[in-house]
């Protein structure tokens, strides 16, 4: 493997800048990375709401001309009358953000590298040893068999699952395609640095559409687990999930009887998996819990719905 340190680059007084900001008290780091699996734009929306929100400092870029196949996602490019005036650059930067106390932490954000994911992930690991990261977090949405009247659930993985409370594992083992996200995941573990992944259970009829319940169930996972106070952006996202809501509530009572039976099909069985959980008894009614196989099945349904739309 090539040197990692060939991948990315400090601005000028960056890595310094985090050292002042941060002393002694290691950072968070947060990680999101855009084109794999995030259902209902969960981590996308965090990832912008903390740019756009927050007071940010660009402290290290990757070398996205490197990692990032154009071909497959073509970068857009602005034609004005008789010219090129524009380019969109892909990115995949490291910014220092506080939160609304002024407490520093790190997001690391932009395209999921398309090669080098060994190099890539040696690279994040360096990034984290040098900035004395103390926790990284990476969070996304997951397609799931749930309806949108329900609590949004959450899974917790990594090796810090400990500060997500409560959940429950839906499966011992499956087989999924992998990311880059989740590769820096095993290999953070691996080297024995903390890190924490939280998927959300987005319903999987609103999967390829924005839904800021399950990226608010993520974000308040996120501040409990770090500390972190986020007000402004979880006040933003429960004003769109409000809104978000009303809309899914109008079409689906002016949807067809098959749409509404699928939605009361879910709730049923959520409530029954729910009622499952909470009894006591050892003799109890069985529940119909989705398979590593189903879950798989429906990880690649979703992917292929985004290669057929071009994304």
């Amino acid at each position: 493997m090539l040197d990692p340190q060939g991948l990315y680059a400090y601005e000028p007084g960056g890595a310094e800048a985090v050292d002042e900001a941060v002393g002694d008290a290691g950072p968070v780091m947060m990680y999101y990375l855009e084109g794999f699996m995030d259902a209902g734009e969960t981590g996308g929306q965090i990832a912008q709401h903390l740019l756009d929100r927050l007071d940010n400092q660009l402290i290290a870029r990757f070398d996205a001309d490197r990692l990032v196949d154009y071909r497959a996602r073509r970068p857009l490019m602005t034609f004005e009358r008789d010219h090129w005036s524009s380019y969109e650059e892909p990115a995949i930067d490291l910014y220092l953000v506080r939160d609304a106390i002024g407490t520093p932490f790190l997001l690391l954000t932009g395209f999921e590298p398309d090669v080098e994911w060994e190099r890539f992930s040696a690279a994040v690991l360096e990034v984290v040893e040098r900035l004395g990261v103390r926790l990284s977090i990476n969070f996304h949405g997951i397609p799931m068999g749930v309806p949108h009247t329900r609590p949004v659930g959450l899974t917790p993985h990594g090796n810090r699952v400990d500060l997500v409370p409560g959940h429950r594992a839906w499966f011992e083992e499956a087989q999924v395609p992998g990311s880059a996200a989740s590769l820096v995941e095993l290999r953070l573990a691996e080297a024995g640095r903390d890190v924490l992944g939280v998927a959300a259970h987005v319903p999987h009829y609103l999967a390829r559409s924005p839904y800021p319940d399950a990226a608010l169930a993520v974000l308040e996972a996120v501040t409990a687990a770090t500390g972190l106070v986020l007000p402004e952006i979880a006040h933003a996202l429960r004003r769109e999930a409000h809104t978000v809501r009303v809309e899914i509530d109008r079409q689906v009572a002016e949807g067809d009887g098959e749409l509404v039976s699928v939605v009361r099909g879910l709730e049923s069985q959520y409530d029954a998996v729910a009622g499952a959980h909470n009894r006591e008894s050892l003799i109890a009614e069985p529940v119909d819990l989705p398979t590593a196989d189903d879950l798989a099945a429906e990880f690649e349904r979703f992917l292929a719905d985004r290669e057929d739309d071009g994304r």
